[in-house]
């Protein structure tokens, strides 16, 4: 009997011509979808080399964005439209200019009237997009100055912020250091008060600043002199660098107390002399450059290596050398490559330097003066100069003393740089050893990114959830996040961790689904099983990988390297021991997230129980005032909700102080 059963070599025909039809299919349709993919890239290629052509041969700028709308590139021109151009006329092959050219999918551009102002515009857009591939400078930090009070008998003080007409400011100085020796040598000189107006204003008898002469007591009727006015404007004329009229006027001063036989005032004149030639000698300063332009100068020093850039700022305020401070760019190495045609021959160097002065410039005071470590276009020096509303000199090869400035600031540009690339090293060797003890595969090593949560109360009280972000071998302090939690029980710190990690990685999970998202590599919460099983139920809600979850377990006695990692897969507890590379940038990392939670527990629970700022902060709020406002208003709520007027309107507040009351708790 014949059978249809077809037979096993039949099948197998069958099976590889239904694989051979199913591989022809994929293989069409890939063709296809790169048939369309090119088609679609020569489109946007053609729209943009037509807007290319319509550019006007204008100065301006132009801006390169990526099919997310995410900016590429800021740059200024002269020509805009030979310089973008330039950029769609050449193949750049697989060149980082290839690679950014490549991806550019729209463009804008901006006409401006000069070359100045296409400079101002373009350091301004490159500040607010943070462009891939600029050289972009970020110091989120605002410079210090030392301030002198609108006061009778104004306070000498550390200022951070924005500026009041009604006091001084001197400055801007490198480094909070700076500030605070200066201070110390205005009080050994000039005797000028640091004590708050609070303070000031209800002492009966002189602190012990007055009786070490480092105040001269103005707080009392004894100290409230002529002397303390005169002693003021020496410090303001020391400080804008007129030393030698400061030095003639108190051997004046002391030739007239001398002369008038009161020989203890003369013996104090004389010692200040002696404590400000003291100081002067220090500085190292010749007689003529403390004179003129050398009164506030900037001195700019770069150094690049390994793809790193140094850019090191020294400063002299009124004739003294303050100090310096050393910047750190991003995306040197992109940026510099992109910089082609008549541009070519403009060293990395030059490129960071010119890059740094025209960010850096843009919201900090410009001096009359700049020494560079290397030369720059002679157009920055007109756009500074529009900037600062003033004359601008830049100076590449100084002699004298400037020169001397200049030497010392390449000296510790090299150094910064040097320990910058040291410490980089360090933490790549910490990133590999971390990924090989818990057998990671990322991606890129370089992008290998690590999440860690950590929970922050006070007894169940101002609950708040913090996660800082470790990528690219540092911790990446703008991703940081705090979560403030709510409706949960005081003090449940596992429901706290559970709400914290759902919001954070609900919407995440479904950007990941759809390709448009990356989850990190390795996520980190402080605490043992108990947390780990709360993050295993929230992954396992949300589809993720349990294999992404580690707690760091305290160990034995709570001692400091003897932590455990716990993991959420079932894998068995791993021990890195005390002196692993991968347990210090597991603590580093612990610890990050642990004061990044408090500082917002802390801050929070502090607006909970007063209402916002403390009116102890204000300065000139004493006891006794607090006590009158609280009455009045019935609580800080209450004085928070008071205008200028209603705050001016309690006995012992003065216009003055109701605005400062009205400024801090708003």
């Amino acid at each position: 009997m014949s059978s249809t059963t077809p037979s096993d070599a039949a099948l197998g025909e069958q099976t590889q011509a239904e694989w051979a039809a199913e591989r022809a299919a994929i293989e069409a349709a890939e063709k296809q979808r790169a048939f369309e993919m090119e088609a679609a890239a020569r489109e946007v290629r053609e729209k943009l080399v037509a807007e290319v052509n319509a550019l006007p041969a204008l100065p301006g700028v132009y801006r390169y964005f990526d099919a997310k709308g995410e900016v590429l590139y800021v740059g200024k021109a002269k020509d805009l439209k030979r310089r973008v151009s330039s950029y769609f006329q050449k193949n750049h092959g697989g060149t980082r200019i290839g690679m950014m050219v490549a991806r550019i999918a729209r463009l804008e551009t901006t006409v401006v009237r000069t070359e100045a102002e296409a400079l101002l515009l373009e350091n301004n857009l490159i500040k607010t997009l943070n462009p891939r591939f600029n050289i972009l400078f970020r110091d989120d930090k605002s410079y210090p100055y030392l301030k002198l009070s609108g006061h009778a008998y104004p306070r000498m003080s550390y200022y951070r912020g924005s500026v009041d007409k009604r006091h001084q400011y001197f400055g801007p100085f490198p480094s909070a250091w700076a500030v605070k020796e200066s201070i110390q040598l205005m009080q050994k000189v000039f005797r000028l008060r640091t004590c708050e107006d609070s303070v000031f204003n209800n002492r009966s008898r002189p602190c012990l600043l007055h009786q070490i002469k480092r105040c001269s007591g103005p707080c009392v009727p004894a100290g409230q002199t002529g002397d303390y006015a005169r002693n003021v404007t020496s410090a303001e004329r020391f400080l804008r660098g007129e030393t030698d009229e400061v030095m003639a006027a108190l051997q004046q001063q002391m030739m007239a107390y001398a002369e008038a036989r009161h020989y203890e005032l003369a013996a104090e004149v004389r010692n200040q002399i002696q404590a400000l030639s003291k100081v002067l000698q220090q500085q190292v300063i010749e007689e003529s450059s403390a004179t003129g332009h050398d009164r506030d100068v900037d001195i700019l020093a770069v150094r690049v290596q390994g793809g790193r850039a140094c850019v090191n700022l020294a400063m002299v305020r009124g004739g003294r050398h303050l100090g310096d401070r050393a910047f750190f760019p991003k995306h040197v190495d992109d940026a510099t490559a992109l910089r082609f045609d008549d541009e070519d021959a403009l060293s990395p160097e030059r490129q960071v330097l010119e890059a740094f002065m025209a960010q850096h410039y843009l919201a900090s005071p410009v001096p009359g003066l700049i020494v560079v470590s290397e030369a720059v276009d002679a157009g920055l020096a007109d756009a500074l100069a529009v900037q600062a509303g003033s004359r601008v000199t830049v100076q590449a090869q100084p002699r004298g003393q400037r020169r001397i400035w200049l030497e010392m600031c390449v000296k510790g540009a090299e150094l910064a740089l040097a320990r910058l690339l040291a410490e980089e090293g360090s933490q790549q060797a910490r990133t590999r050893a971390l990924v090989e003890a818990l057998d990671l595969s990322p991606p890129e090593i370089d992008k290998f990114r690590v999440e860690c949560f950590d929970i922050s109360h006070t007894a169940g009280e101002a609950t708040m959830a913090s996660c800082v972000v470790f990528e690219g071998h540092q911790m990446q302090s703008s991703q940081y996040r705090r979560y403030t939690i709510e409706g949960i029980t005081g003090g449940d710190d596992y429901a706290a961790m559970r709400q914290v990690l759902t919001r954070r990685y609900s919407k995440m999970a479904e950007a990941a689904q759809l390709g448009t998202g990356r989850l990190p590599d390795l996520v980190l919460v402080d605490g043992g099983r108990g947390q780990v099983s709360m993050a295993r139920e929230v992954f396992e809600e949300l589809g993720l990988d349990l294999g992404l979850i580690a707690g760091v377990e305290k160990g034995e006695g709570r001692k400091v390297g003897l932590e455990e990692l716990v993991f959420a897969d079932g894998r068995e507890k791993v021990y890195l021991g005390r002196d692993s590379a991968a347990l210090m940038l597991i603590a580093q990392i612990r610890d990050e997230a642990h004061r990044f939670a408090i500082t917002g527990m802390r801050a929070k629970r502090a607006a909970t129980r007063t209402g916002g700022s403390r009116l102890e902060d204000v300065p000139g709020v004493g006891p006794k005032k607090r006590a009158q406002l609280l009455q009045r208003f019935g609580g800080v709520r209450g004085v928070a909700g008071a205008s200028v007027d209603e705050l001016a309107g309690v006995k012992g507040i003065s216009r003055e102080l109701a605005e400062e009351i009205y400024r801090a708790l708003h």
